[in-house]
Formats: structure tokens, C-alpha cells, sequence
């Protein structure tokens, strides 16, 4: 099983490898890190999909740190960046609850039709996560099986409609 925040954790290495390279500046290194520590919703393709490792020392570090999230070396030093959104869920944090949906007035919103207006919801208590479907039109899978409520674990995958996310 995975644990949580290890892709969190592989994207932060990945930029701050990049910028001990020089292949991203300060500010690029501070706006990208911004996006790795805040929202819910995170494109791993937007914030490592640009860069190109050349250093031997470094590729050698960054398989160790990347392959996992990524998958095949090719992935990260070729032309195909990650394709997933990561949920980044806060396994530490007080006890709360996010609906996802389409809707501009959700917590977590996913732009995609096939994604009810309000599609589901993601309740924490007691540091477990659990994902309750909202009466969706095209429901809510978790690991390939249709769910009505049940508890995310991190590397789990999560379709709400035709977005798929991978849990973090």
C-alpha cells in the first residue's frame, strides 16, 4: 500500500532537483511548490511535465524518486509527463468533509460533463477518508468497482464520472 503524501512527496524532490539544476528559476521553483502544497487537486504533468534531466548523477536520483509515481523511465525523461490528477487528501488533519463535483461551489471541482453538479463526498474522520457517492448520475467507482460509501486508502483509484484521480 502506498502511503500518504508519497507522490506529494516524489514531485517536491523531482522540482527541487530541477531547480538545483538550474533547469527552473526561484520563482518557478516557489510557484510550482505552491501548487504541490495546496490544493486538492493536483496535475502532475503541469509541474514536472516540462523538465528534461540530463545529469547521470541526477537521473540516478530521480529514477529512485519518480518511478514509482510515474511509472516507466520513458514517462519522465520522454515526451509523455504523468497523465493522472492526484487527490491530495490531508491523512493528518481535524476532522472535515469536501463535496466534489462539477459545480463552482464545491470544494474539489472537476470540469469534466460526465461529473454530477454535485458528484460525491469526501468526509475525514479520525484520520480515515471515506468517499460517498451523492446520488450521481454516473456514479462513483473506486478501483474499478461501482461504490456507494466507502473508505480511500492512498494509491487508490477514483473515477466520479470519466475523471479519473489517483489518491494521495
Amino acid at each position: 500500500m502506498a502511503s500518504a503524501g508519497a507522490s506529494r512527496t516524489r514531485l517536491t524532490e523531482a522540482l527541487e532537483a530541477a531547480f538545483a539544476e538550474g533547469l527552473i528559476s526561484e520563482e518557478t521553483f516557489h510557484l510550482r511548490m505552491d501548487a504541490v502544497l495546496g490544493p486538492s487537486l493536483i496535475r502532475p504533468a503541469d509541474l514536472i511535465g516540462d523538465l528534461a534531466f540530463r545529469g547521470r548523477g541526477l537521473r540516478a536520483r530521480m529514477t529512485a524518486a519518480m518511478t514509482t509515481m510515474v511509472g516507466h523511465l520513458d514517462d519522465l525523461f520522454g515526451a509523455a509527463p504523468p497523465s493522472y490528477t492526484l487527490l491530495a487528501l490531508d491523512w493528518s488533519g481535524p476532522d472535515r468533509e469536501m463535496v466534489v463535483g462539477r459545480s463552482r461551489a464545491c470544494d474539489v471541482v472537476l470540469s469534466d460533463l460526465s461529473v454530477s453538479r454535485r458528484h460525491a463526498r469526501l468526509i475525514c474522520r479520525d484520520a480515515r477518508w471515506i468517499v460517498q457517492d451523492l446520488a450521481s448520475t454516473n456514479g462513483t467507482m473506486l478501483n474499478g468497482r461501482r461504490v456507494g460509501r466507502c473508505e480511500l486508502r492512498p494509491g487508490d483509484r477514483i473515477l466520479f464520472g470519466d475523471e479519473q484521480l489517483r489518491v494521495d
